[in-house]
């Protein structure tokens, strides 16, 4: 495998949205032609659009594009711009009368970051659309990923910045990519050292503590912090059936699972969805292994990508 770019992937357009000020934004991955779906949610708080829509045995069988936003359930409102957009474009399920755009979404709880009455809407949605191109898209704190942070298991004050993270990689004429936005509950891990890279910071904020360690001493406690949920895309030009996406959606949070924390727990939300563009015959199985790596490379960059904001530290601040 070797790395490559989201602009080899000529089908998927990729836009962003977001209120800088107001911390929360919103990112849509557009394919006109409609993209074999899958998706696959792990956390226990997820807020979500559409995903029975994309069970193997339901009947749409293509979907045309994926939002992923912040704004907690508010934030699903952004779908809505998405489809008039695409309906204005023709793109959509053919009912005869008109197209019905299929659009799934996920959302994370960015609301204690920023502006929490601000989230994106039917508005943001559609300049999301309208910024939308065949690119490598911006990273950081930019669309879905502009309030999400981590390491928030005793509140904000000990939590770090991240963002939105990408990742392409090819395998011969085989093209796999994530896009994820990054807000888990615990902690960002290096994959190949399981070096703490983002998370909850020790009192000084100048090293890190454990998520996992001071968690399990909350084991006879009602609850933990919410407000979390770490959400992405997978896209490849791989020809694949409904039930081959979905399985590899499922494939993808192994990616999650190295990277994060603790990762999939009840208070985070955690979501994956596989558009696959159907140019390339590939083995599913193969698609699934490039897919959990994508999803690793893209964690790991929400977090080294993403400068402090909002008074939080970022990456960087600690690496001085």
């Amino acid at each position: 495998m070797e790395s490559a770019s989201f602009k080899d992937l000529a089908s998927i357009r990729i836009g962003h949205a977001q209120n800088a000020e107001a911390g929360t934004g919103c990112t849509v991955i557009i394919c006109d032609k409609g993209a074999t779906p899958g998706v696959d949610v792990r956390g226990g708080a997820p807020g979500t659009r559409e995903t029975d829509a994309l069970d193997p045995v339901n009947l749409v069988d293509k979907v045309h594009a994926v939002v992923l936003s912040g704004g907690s359930a508010f934030g699903l409102d952004a779908s809505a711009g998405v489809m008039a957009y695409l309906e204005e474009q023709g793109v959509g399920f053919d009912v005869g009368v008109t197209k019905v755009p299929i659009v799934a979404q996920a959302v994370l709880f960015d609301l204690f970051v920023g502006a929490h009455n601000v989230r994106p809407d039917k508005a943001m949605g559609l300049e999301a659309c309208q910024a939308a191109k065949v690119c490598n898209p911006r990273e950081g704190n930019a669309g879905a990923g502009t309030g999400a942070c981590v390491g928030k298991l005793l509140g904000m004050g000990r939590a770090m910045k991240s963002g939105l993270g990408v990742s392409m990689l090819r395998q011969g004429d085989l093209l796999v990519g994530a896009v994820m936005a990054v807000n888990c509950l615990g902690d960002v891990v290096d994959p190949k050292t399981g070096a703490v890279l983002a998370g909850l910071l020790e009192e000084d904020k100048k090293s890190f503590s454990s998520t996992e360690k001071i968690m399990a001493g909350f084991y006879d406690q009602d609850s933990i912090f919410p407000g979390n949920t770490s959400i992405g895309v997978v896209v490849t030009n791989a020809i694949l059936q409904k039930s081959q996406a979905t399985k590899i959606a499922s494939m993808s949070h192994n990616g999650i699972a190295r990277t994060m924390s603790p990762a999939h727990t009840m208070v985070d939300g955690d979501t994956l969805f596989v558009m696959a563009t159907g140019e390339q015959k590939a083995e599913p199985s193969v698609v699934g292994m490039m897919a959990a790596r994508a999803v690793e490379q893209a964690v790991v960059r929400s977090v080294t990508q993403t400068p402090g904001a909002y008074g939080l530290l970022g990456y960087g601040d600690l690496m001085k």
